[in-house]
């Protein structure tokens, strides 16, 4: 299978409390949020792996191909106004088969990274699996409402939603029209998009990690790495 990174922001909130490293670069507990990435996915068994960065931060490009990892690690190098957007720059690289997307700073246990594909590859009526967590640390979660065992609803008010989005991804190629589409129609954020995909009516699971950490501020950083400890 297929893995994906996007890692297109510029970390302007970590830069305006004093990191200066780009967000990719960032360590928790000593390594680097896009190497602990890389490092998962090839435990995995990744075939390839897609990573989107800013064009303001190529030094995250010289520190992936310095890593020299034996299977392929292919960079697009793209500005891009969201994750929605990097995610469809991203389209011809990953190619027409299942892929797992995340976002760069999203902070899980790998041990629940691992269960999660293997539920996801086994949802074979499912055009997507989301990861999805009851933990809130996001600013302006996404909040998620269930039936069963799919999701019914993406909102912004928390009101009767059970889970928070945890930006990753179980993606069939059957998205990716709707995705166009979403662009086309002149959505700028990937909650739109994923709220696109339930008007399409595809069938979307989820999977519950007991965290998930998006680390925006500089605080984030030690709630990861106690989290992970």
């Amino acid at each position: 299978m297929n893995y994906a990174i996007i890692a297109a922001g510029e970390g302007s909130r970590l830069s305006d409390e004093g990191i200066n490293l780009p967000k990719p670069l960032v360590e928790i507990n000593g390594i680097a949020m896009i190497k602990r990435l890389l490092d998962v996915f090839k435990q995995m068994h990744a075939q390839k792996i897609i990573i989107i960065i800013n064009e303001s931060i190529t030094e995250v490009k010289e520190y992936i191909e310095s890593l020299n990892y034996e299977i392929p690690v292919i960079i697009k190098i793209k500005s891009t106004p969201s994750s929605m957007h990097s995610l469809f720059e991203m389209k011809e690289l990953i190619g027409n088969e299942t892929f797992c997307v995340t976002t760069v700073d999203t902070i899980f246990k790998e041990n629940e990274f691992k269960t999660f594909i293997e539920f996801a590859s086994k949802q074979t009526d499912k055009d997507a699996v989301m990861g999805v967590t009851s933990y809130e640390d996001d600013e302006k979660p996404l909040y998620i409402k269930t039936i069963e065992d799919r999701i019914v609803e993406f909102s912004d008010i928390k009101s009767d939603s059970q889970f928070i989005s945890g930006g990753i991804y179980y993606f069939k190629p059957s998205i990716w029209k709707i995705l166009e589409q979403s662009i086309s129609n002149g959505n700028q954020r990937m909650r739109n998009f994923q709220r696109d995909l339930l008007k399409a009516k595809l069938n979307i699971g989820f999977f519950e990690f007991s965290k998930i950490i998006d680390v925006d501020h500089v605080y984030d950083i030690k709630t990861a790495e106690t989290f992970l400890m």
